[in-house]
């Protein structure tokens, strides 16, 4: 009798867990595809004539790796089988881009994301006041009731028109598309990483490990990545430290020198999610992860959204070419 209750919680989880909600911008609903999945290659990545500033940027160099795994969580997310790819060296952000990176760019440039122009992003509902949640019930997300797309949210304004990013520079920026990323990256001689690129960072030199520091969630009993815990998405007890976002310096670098590979945010990468050109890989997992509802803050996991969509929990890195 248990077991077949747990099988059916396992089978519920897979289809529709995912606490970045995969959510699409136009149908304000979360999205499943399964189709073939594609070769991981760069096809589509621009190829730069100038890497721009690497400062804060690492070299991973040339190699071969296993890519995937065999024993996925979320078979529907094609994260095996384990398949060998080989890279060419190629540059990776130490850090996420920070609001501080963002605002930086925007002052340069005058860019409007998305978001603002759209006029909201998705917002996680614990970040909203109680007393104001009721005012937004017809915006919830139809499969992940807990996500609101929130007028007035943007990289500036994260949690509503009445909030600012003061106090939160060396946080992730979130709230910025895929389209947004990309276009920061351009404008400072860089460019998404590939999934593969990605995975291979997060690895940290670690042969088929689950985290970037190996298979042990809280080595020495410490928090090495921002996750959620307590009954999600009830209860956040934020025993790590954080309800939200974490400054994209916090936590111990893996063996490459780099931080915050898994948890904090969701991270955008240059991959089509399987044959649609309109939705992206992204990796990493976030701050509202938790192992009973969304385990996919792993090096292997992996998800997508719409390129057009942002959320509180979705960032993104830079990669750049080596001449």
């Amino acid at each position: 009798m248990y077991l077949w209750i747990y099988l059916i919680s396992l089978f519920v989880v897979e289809i529709f867990a995912d606490c970045g909600c995969s959510t699409s911008r136009e149908t304000n609903q979360c999205t499943t595809k399964n189709e073939e999945l594609n070769k991981y290659t760069r096809k589509t990545n621009q190829v730069l004539e100038n890497n721009g500033d690497i400062t804060d940027m690492t070299l991973i160099k040339e190699s071969t790796f296993e890519m995937g795994s065999n024993e996925p969580f979320f078979p529907n997310d094609h994260e095996g089988p384990i398949r060998n790819v080989t890279l060419t060296s190629f540059y990776l952000d130490i850090y996420e881009v920070s609001n501080r990176k963002f605002l930086d760019f925007v002052s340069k440039t005058g860019y409007i994301t998305e978001a603002e122009r759209f006029g909201d992003s998705f917002l996680f509902e614990n970040l909203i006041n109680e007393n104001e949640r009721h005012k937004y019930e017809h915006l919830r997300a139809v499969q992940a009731l807990w996500w609101i797309k929130m007028p007035g949210v943007s990289w500036k304004n994260p949690e509503g028109s009445n909030t600012s990013i003061e106090g939160k520079m060396d946080h992730p920026v979130i709230h910025v598309s895929w389209n947004d990323a990309v276009e920061f990256c351009k404008y400072f001689g860089k460019r998404l990483p590939t999934e593969a690129e990605w995975e291979i960072a997060c690895r940290g030199g670690l042969r088929q490990k689950l985290f970037p520091w190996g298979n042990k969630l809280n080595p020495k009993e410490q928090h090495w990545m921002n996750i959620w815990q307590g009954e999600f998405p009830k209860l956040n007890t934020a025993e790590d430290g954080f309800i939200d976002t974490a400054p994209v310096d916090h936590f111990p670098p893996n063996k490459f020198g780099l931080y915050n590979m898994a948890g904090n945010v969701w991270e955008w990468t240059e991959d089509n999610w399987l044959n649609d050109p309109e939705s992206k890989v992204k990796k990493g997992g976030s701050y509202l992860c938790h192992k009973s509802y969304c385990y996919r803050y792993r090096c292997a996991a992996r998800s997508f959204n719409t390129k057009d969509s942002s959320s509180s929990n979705l960032g993104f890195r830079c990669a750049a070419d080596v001449k």
